[in-house]
Protein backbone atom coordinates (compact mmCIF):
# COMPACT_ATOMS: atom_id res chain seq x y z
CA UNK A 1 0.00 0.00 0.00
CA UNK A 2 1.68 3.37 -0.83
CA UNK A 3 0.36 6.42 0.67
CA UNK A 4 0.28 9.63 -1.42
CA UNK A 5 1.12 12.55 0.32
CA UNK A 6 3.80 11.64 3.17
CA UNK A 7 7.39 12.88 3.69
CA UNK A 8 10.18 10.91 2.62
CA UNK A 9 11.21 9.14 5.85
CA UNK A 10 13.71 11.06 7.65
CA UNK A 11 11.40 14.17 7.65
CA UNK A 12 8.27 11.89 8.60
CA UNK A 13 9.81 11.93 11.66
CA UNK A 14 9.89 15.32 12.08
CA UNK A 15 6.25 15.93 10.40
CA UNK A 16 4.95 13.22 12.87
CA UNK A 17 6.68 14.64 15.46
CA UNK A 18 5.15 18.50 15.13
CA UNK A 19 1.90 17.12 14.60
CA UNK A 20 1.47 14.77 17.60
CA UNK A 21 2.82 17.57 19.83
CA UNK A 22 0.36 19.76 17.56
CA UNK A 23 -2.57 17.53 18.20
CA UNK A 24 -1.66 17.19 21.86
CA UNK A 25 -1.42 20.55 22.76
CA UNK A 26 -4.26 21.30 21.27
CA UNK A 27 -6.42 18.55 22.89
CA UNK A 28 -4.72 18.77 26.10
CA UNK A 29 -5.60 22.37 26.34
CA UNK A 30 -9.64 21.51 25.88
CA UNK A 31 -9.51 19.06 28.32
CA UNK A 32 -7.40 20.61 30.77
CA UNK A 33 -9.21 24.44 30.17
CA UNK A 34 -12.74 22.43 31.43
CA UNK A 35 -10.85 20.38 34.01
CA UNK A 36 -9.36 23.73 35.40
CA UNK A 37 -12.66 25.94 35.12
CA UNK A 38 -14.85 23.16 37.40
CA UNK A 39 -12.06 22.69 39.54
CA UNK A 40 -11.36 26.29 40.50
CA UNK A 41 -13.10 28.20 43.22
CA UNK A 42 -16.53 29.55 42.34
CA UNK A 43 -16.98 32.78 40.79
CA UNK A 44 -16.29 33.41 36.79
CA UNK A 45 -13.16 35.48 37.58
CA UNK A 46 -11.73 32.85 39.67
CA UNK A 47 -13.17 30.28 37.10
CA UNK A 48 -11.25 31.44 34.28
CA UNK A 49 -8.19 31.94 36.08
CA UNK A 50 -7.91 28.55 36.95
CA UNK A 51 -9.13 27.39 33.26
CA UNK A 52 -5.97 29.16 31.96
CA UNK A 53 -3.46 28.26 34.40
CA UNK A 54 -4.80 24.77 33.27
CA UNK A 55 -4.18 25.18 29.97
CA UNK A 56 -0.61 26.88 30.85
CA UNK A 57 1.04 24.58 32.44
CA UNK A 58 -0.43 20.93 31.39
CA UNK A 59 -0.97 21.49 28.14
CA UNK A 60 2.52 21.45 26.66
CA UNK A 61 3.05 18.75 28.61
CA UNK A 62 0.63 16.26 27.22
CA UNK A 63 1.48 18.12 23.74
CA UNK A 64 5.44 16.84 24.64
CA UNK A 65 3.73 13.78 25.50
CA UNK A 66 2.55 13.18 22.49
CA UNK A 67 5.29 14.49 20.28
CA UNK A 68 7.40 11.86 22.30
CA UNK A 69 4.98 9.04 20.90
CA UNK A 70 4.57 9.83 17.40
CA UNK A 71 8.46 10.90 16.76
CA UNK A 72 9.61 7.34 19.08
CA UNK A 73 6.81 5.54 16.33
CA UNK A 74 7.71 7.32 12.91
CA UNK A 75 11.50 6.38 13.50
CA UNK A 76 10.27 2.51 14.51
CA UNK A 77 8.39 2.86 11.39
CA UNK A 78 10.83 4.44 8.86
CA UNK A 79 12.99 1.66 10.22
CA UNK A 80 10.83 -0.91 9.71
CA UNK A 81 10.47 0.58 6.14
CA UNK A 82 14.14 0.58 5.16
CA UNK A 83 14.89 -3.11 6.74
CA UNK A 84 12.06 -5.08 5.41
CA UNK A 85 11.91 -2.77 2.08
CA UNK A 86 8.12 -2.43 1.91
CA UNK A 87 5.60 0.34 3.31
CA UNK A 88 2.49 -1.73 4.12
CA UNK A 89 0.26 -2.15 7.41
CA UNK A 90 2.41 -4.46 9.48
CA UNK A 91 5.17 -1.54 9.69
CA UNK A 92 2.79 0.66 11.58
CA UNK A 93 1.18 -2.44 13.88
CA UNK A 94 4.57 -3.30 14.50
CA UNK A 95 6.16 0.20 15.35
CA UNK A 96 2.64 0.80 17.65
CA UNK A 97 3.69 -2.50 19.59
CA UNK A 98 7.49 -1.25 19.96
CA UNK A 99 6.83 1.95 20.78
CA UNK A 100 4.34 0.46 23.38
CA UNK A 101 6.83 -1.41 24.76
CA UNK A 102 9.65 0.88 25.02
CA UNK A 103 7.77 4.01 26.67
CA UNK A 104 6.56 1.18 28.86
CA UNK A 105 9.85 -0.31 29.78
CA UNK A 106 10.75 1.87 32.80
CA UNK A 107 8.16 -0.12 34.68
CA UNK A 108 9.50 -3.39 33.72
CA UNK A 109 8.99 -6.52 31.45
CA UNK A 110 4.68 -7.35 32.17
CA UNK A 111 4.22 -3.99 31.61
CA UNK A 112 6.17 -3.74 28.31
CA UNK A 113 4.84 -6.98 27.06
CA UNK A 114 1.07 -5.47 28.44
CA UNK A 115 1.66 -2.23 26.14
CA UNK A 116 3.18 -4.16 23.21
CA UNK A 117 0.36 -5.72 23.23
CA UNK A 118 -2.07 -2.60 23.64
CA UNK A 119 -0.39 -0.66 20.79
CA UNK A 120 -0.35 -2.99 18.22
CA UNK A 121 -4.06 -3.86 18.19
CA UNK A 122 -5.03 -0.02 18.49
CA UNK A 123 -2.49 -0.04 15.19
CA UNK A 124 -4.27 -2.87 13.78
CA UNK A 125 -7.95 -1.61 14.14
CA UNK A 126 -6.22 1.84 12.62
CA UNK A 127 -4.78 0.36 10.14
CA UNK A 128 -8.07 -2.03 9.46
CA UNK A 129 -10.50 0.77 9.28
CA UNK A 130 -8.30 2.23 7.02
CA UNK A 131 -8.30 -0.26 4.83
CA UNK A 132 -12.45 -0.86 4.86
CA UNK A 133 -12.34 2.88 4.67
CA UNK A 134 -10.55 2.69 0.89
CA UNK A 135 -12.01 -0.43 -0.12
CA UNK A 136 -15.70 0.80 0.47
CA UNK A 137 -15.01 4.11 -1.19
CA UNK A 138 -12.67 3.06 -3.64
CA UNK A 139 -15.74 1.97 -6.69
CA UNK A 140 -17.40 5.28 -6.29
CA UNK A 141 -14.37 6.66 -7.81
CA UNK A 142 -13.34 4.32 -9.94
CA UNK A 143 -15.42 5.44 -13.53
CA UNK A 144 -14.52 9.36 -12.74
CA UNK A 145 -10.59 8.59 -13.04
CA UNK A 146 -10.60 8.83 -16.75
CA UNK A 147 -11.66 11.26 -18.86
CA UNK A 148 -14.08 9.99 -21.90
CA UNK A 149 -13.39 11.04 -25.06
CA UNK A 150 -15.26 8.51 -27.44
CA UNK A 151 -18.86 8.34 -26.30
CA UNK A 152 -19.25 4.65 -27.35
CA UNK A 153 -17.26 3.77 -24.09
CA UNK A 154 -20.19 5.37 -21.79
CA UNK A 155 -22.30 2.89 -20.10
CA UNK A 156 -25.72 2.63 -21.80
CA UNK A 157 -28.28 4.42 -20.77
CA UNK A 158 -31.16 2.74 -19.04
CA UNK A 159 -34.29 2.68 -21.26
CA UNK A 160 -36.69 3.01 -17.94
CA UNK A 161 -35.84 6.51 -16.96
Amino acid sequence: MEEYAREPCPWRIVDDCGGAFTMGAIGGGVFQSVKGFRNAPVGVRHRLKGSANAVRFRAPQIGGSFALWGGMFSTFDCGLVRLRGKEDPWNSITSGALTGAVLASRSGPLAMVGSAVMGGILLALIEGVGILITRYTAPQFQNMSLPVDDPSQLPPKDPNH
